[in-house]
């Protein structure tokens, strides 16, 4: 997704939205530890790392702003990779780097890279230094074509690499972690969003084109292989994967039905052969995935501020465990997957302006200075 501010959730009808879905509150989950640690400039994805036992999100740069009559002066912030301790979510220090759509990092190297822009950012994780910028848009066509755009981006440990996705350019770029170099670009055939590996050679990637699928690609060959439609399903952002039961959970904002308005579901589907198992209801547009392997459960988190949690029974049944409420906006996620714990992130947000200006989508309140907090949620 597109990293902007904070924008706060539109308020849809939350009481119908979770009336349809049970049980709605009761269940494992609970929200363990609200921190609010502050900072300016928006962010998008947040990172758990489960072997350095960090926690790391970027920040976009702030640009000051002179004091005026109704509001005060505003100082200049630099973009960077804030880093926590995973545990007790304290600041352990910040990576200057211009801020990005979010950052991996590969414990083993001690290497980070953040889907900066325009160029992504390679840092030490260890120093917290960077290291060097990577230009994606290097041998391309100059604008007016379409540029490289980082925006999602994942590491997969059995391979080394990093992937980050492109809205404008629709594919990958792939990058070697051990030494930051770029191996090639993967076109995918659609706007990528989250994407999942199943450790074993094969990469999905869900699009979030209304018409869109998941694309399945080829990660020694760097090639996509196959598409998995949705059918009458779009604006899917989230995706996570049961690798050893090869199940895909694909995240959607608007399934539509024929005199309905779009519901927001989760698509359960073969990651053999992409055949629909079944979709479930989720309480909010999803903007981000996760599976425990450990508790067979799936997660989606929402910008009206809920969590769904799906139960994986069996291989062919599942249900919707919970749906937790965490902080309105927080609407991408994190797995701990050594504690079982999620994280997810939002901002404190003042009334929403009476009149907003014609032709604004309205509804979204000032952000409250320093209120930026990561949730912590688990059993």
């Amino acid at each position: 997704m597109k990293a902007l501010p904070m924008l706060s959730a539109l308020v849809v009808s939350l009481s119908t939205t979770l009336g349809a879905q049970q049980p709605s509150t009761d269940g494992p989950y609970k929200v363990l530890m609200r921190a609010k640690v502050g900072g300016e400039g928006g962010t998008d994805y947040i990172y758990a790392n489960s072997d350095d036992r960090r926690l790391y999100i970027t920040r976009n740069a702030v640009r000051g702003a002179p004091a005026t009559d109704s509001t005060p002066a505003r100082d200049s912030v630099p973009g960077r990779v804030t880093v926590f301790d995973l545990e007790t979510l304290k600041p352990l220090g910040e990576i200057l780097n211009g801020g990005g759509n979010g950052a991996v990092v590969d414990a083993k190297t001690g290497h980070g890279f953040a889907s900066s822009h325009p160029n992504i950012s390679m840092f030490d994780s260890r120093s917290m230094k960077m290291i060097k910028t990577i230009d994606p848009n290097v041998g391309m066509p100059p604008r007016p074509a379409p540029q490289f755009s980082p925006d999602g981006i994942y590491f997969d440990p059995s391979d080394s690499r990093v992937y980050i996705g492109s809205h404008p350019t629709k594919d990958l770029i792939v990058i070697d972690s051990r030494d930051g170099n770029v191996l090639g670009k993967i076109d995918l055939g659609g706007v990528p969003e989250q994407t999942v590996s199943d450790g074993h050679g094969t990469l999905y990637a869900v699009l979030q084109d209304s018409a869109g699928g998941v694309a399945v690609v080829d990660e020694k060959a760097m090639k996509t292989t196959a598409h998995y439609p949705f059918g009458d399903i779009g604006r899917c952002n989230g995706l996570a994967i049961d690798a050893k039961n090869k199940i895909l959970f694909a995240a959607c904002a608007a399934a539509r039905t024929a005199g309905q308005p779009p519901q927001p579901v989760m698509v359960i589907m073969s990651a053999t052969d992409g055949k629909i198992i079944t979709t479930l209801p989720l309480a909010g547009g999803s903007d981000g995935a996760a599976f425990n392997p450990q508790t067979m459960e799936a997660f989606s988190s929402h910008g009206n501020g809920t969590l769904t949690v799906i139960k994986e029974k069996s291989p062919t049944s599942f249900e919707v465990e919970e749906n937790l409420q965490t902080m309105n906006g927080a609407r991408t996620l994190s797995l701990d997957t050594k504690t079982g714990r999620i994280y997810v992130m939002s901002v404190e947000r003042g009334p929403a302006p009476a009149n907003p200006p014609p032709g604004g989508r309205g509804g979204g309140g000032p952000v409250i200075p320093g209120s930026f907090t990561v949730v912590v949620v688990g059993k």
